[in-house]
């Protein structure tokens, strides 16, 4: 089990699948054709201000790419949580305005992984598995907060850490 901390940051960049990139390029190239070729020809008055059509226009192209790179996403994130994609993916598409991801990113679950004993699916901020009492993850004796391997003292409640009988294979890990 790696640390939430030391995940880095592009490693959620790449649940972002191909197709939704190309989508996104795709939609944002669309969009900018519309506003630059197909509406000023249909126009019956004169242009905006130049300034504020390259605003509107660019603005328009970002966030279509962007909504088909969060749908992309949400298909790749919603099955590592143990949550329905189709369901999430219809739900984004389904409610205007971006509410369906600001639901998603509300309610979705932990991150979910399989016990390395059994192969039952635990969520990540299970210390223990709830089928085989496998010890996933190292946290404090006293207040069983999750701790990192190599401290010394709990964070929460000042347990020296070194008191507890750690598992042979997370006191490998700290060495």
């Amino acid at each position: 089990m790696r640390d939430p901390q030391s995940i880095p940051v592009n490693e959620d960049a790449r649940l972002i699948p191909v197709w939704s990139m190309i989508a996104a390029g795709v939609a944002f190239v669309a969009i900018e054709y519309y506003f630059w070729i197909v509406l000023p020809a249909q126009r019956h008055h004169g242009p905006p201000p130049l300034g504020l059509q390259v605003y509107f226009n660019l603005s328009c192209g970002l966030l279509a790419a962007l909504y088909f790179l969060m749908v992309g996403y949400v298909s790749r994130d919603a099955p590592r949580r143990s949550m329905s994609a189709r369901f999430w993916i219809i739900i984004c598409f389904v409610l205007p305005g971006a509410i369906g991801a600001v639901l998603y990113f509300l309610l979705r679950l932990p991150v979910v992984s399989s016990c390395p004993a059994c192969g039952t699916r635990a969520q990540n901020d299970y210390h223990f598995c709830p089928q085989c009492a496998y010890q996933l993850t190292a946290s404090c004796g006293n207040c069983f907060r999750s701790v990192r391997i190599t401290d010394q003292f709990c964070t929460r409640c000042g347990h020296e850490l070194a008191e507890d009988q750690m598992p042979a294979r997370l006191r490998a890990l700290a060495d």
